[in-house]
C-alpha cells in the first residue's frame, strides 16, 4: 500500500492526542463512521503507543500513524504498535534515515526552503509543513513550492474548516492535518457522537457534493425538444440545444436518444473527484472504470456501476 497516496485520497488526517488508552477504539470508530479512516496519534502522551495498537488491531483498514515522533526509539515503539506512517514536527536526518531503513513511510516537518532541500537530499517527496498558519500559511507554501516541482505538502497547525478548501485546492497539497473534528472538550466528555458529526461535516465540506444536473432520457429528438420546451416555459428557463441533448436551464439535461440509466442520469459535482470516489468506494459503492473521463491525466467524470432509482449516477469535477 502506498500510504501517502491513500492519505491523499482521504484528504484530511485527524491529529489526535489520547490521554486515556480506553478512548482509542471509540474515537477511531467515530472517525471511521464520520468518513475519515485515518489518524495521526501524537507521541505527546504516555499511552500513545497503546492507543495506536488498540486502533490498529480493532480497525486494520484504518491508516493509523504516529505523530510528534522525535527519536528512533519512538519510531520502534510506534511501528511495533502498528503505526503505518511516521510524522515529526521537524526534520531530523537520523530519524528519517532510520524510518527509511526499516521501510516505514515518514513525513518530517518543514518550514522553509532549506528544510525542503534537506528532505529532497534524503530522497523524500512528501513533507509536513508545520506550523502551517504560523509559518505563513498557503500563501507562503505557494511562494516556496515552485522550485520543488515533485514535492507535496501536508500542512498541519492552524488548518480548520475556514481554510481547508483553500489548502486542498492547491495541487501540491497532499492532504491536511487537523484537530477541529476532535476537540478536547468532546474527547474529555467521551462525546463520540459529536466527534463523528464533526468528522462527517469536515468530509462534506471537503467534498462539496451537489447535484450538477438531472438527465432525462427521451426516445427521440422530437420528444426531447417537447420536454425541454415545456420545462423552459414552465420555469422561465433558457434552452440550450447540443448535439446529443438539450439543456433546460443548467439543471436538467434532456437526452435526444436513450442514454445511460433506465430513466436517465444524475450528475453529482464535487470539489475533489478522486477523494469523492475513494470516499464512496469506502461506503461500498462501485464505479464503472471504463466510463472514466480523463483529461491531462486528471479524472473529470466517472459513472457508478449500479443505478439508483432507475438513474445512472456519475461524479463530475467542479
Amino acid at each position: 500500500m502506498d500510504v501517502m497516496k491513500e492519505l491523499s485520497k482521504i484528504g484530511i488526517v485527524p491529529v489526535i492526542a489520547i490521554n486515556d488508552a480506553a478512548d482509542a477504539i471509540p474515537m477511531a470508530k467515530a472517525l471511521i463512521e464520520g468518513g475519515l479512516p485515518a489518524a495521526e496519534v501524537t507521541f505527546r502522551t504516555p499511552c500513545a503507543a497503546e492507543a495506536i495498537k488498540a486502533m490498529a488491531d480493532a480497525f486494520p483498514e484504518m491508516i493509523v500513524g504516529a505523530g510528534t515522533v522525535l527519536t528512533t526509539e519512538q519510531v520502534d515503539r510506534a511501528v511495533a504498535a502498528g503505526a503505518k506512517f511516521i510524522v515529526s514536527p521537524g526534520l531530523n536526518p537520523t530519524t528519517v534515515k532510520y524510518c527509511q531503513e526499516i521501510g516505514v513511510p515518514v513525513c518530517p516537518g518543514t518550514a522553509n526552503p532549506s528544510d525542503i532541500e534537506l528532505a529532497l537530499s534524503l530522497g523524500l517527496k512528501s513533507v509536513k509543513f508545520f506550523p502551517a498558519e504560523a509559518a505563513g500559511g498557503l500563501k507562503y507554501i505557494k511562494s516556496i513550492a515552485a522550485p520543488y516541482g515533485d514535492v507535496t505538502f501536508m500542512p498541519t497547525g492552524g488548518v480548520n474548516e475556514k481554510n481547508l478548501l483553500d489548502y486542498l485546492s492547491f495541487n501540491k497539497i497532499l492532504c491536511c492535518g487537523g484537530t477541529w473534528m476532535v476537540p478536547g472538550d468532546a474527547v474529555k466528555a467521551k462525546d463520540w457522537d459529536r466527534v463523528k458529526a464533526l468528522t462527517a461535516s469536515a468530509v462534506q465540506l471537503m467534498l462539496g457534493l451537489e447535484i450538477a444536473h438531472v438527465g432525462i432520457n427521451s426516445s427521440d429528438e422530437a420528444e426531447a425538444m417537447d420536454t425541454a420546451t415545456k420545462l423552459c416555459k414552465l420555469l422561465g428557463w433558457t434552452m440550450k440545444v447540443g448535439n446529443s441533448s438539450i439543456f433546460a436551464g443548467t439543471g436538467i439535461e434532456v437526452m435526444k436518444t436513450p442514454f445511460r440509466g433506465t430513466k436517465g442520469h444524475i450528475g453529482i459535482k464535487t470539489n475533489f473527484i478522486e477523494r469523492a470516489k475513494a470516499y464512496m468506494e469506502r461506503q461500498g459503492f462501485e464505479f464503472d472504470e471504463s466510463s472514466a473521463n480523463v483529461k491531462d491525466g486528471q479524472l473529470k467524470a466517472i459513472y457508478f456501476k449500479d443505478e439508483i432509482g432507475g438513474f445512472a449516477i456519475h461524479l463530475v469535477q467542479k
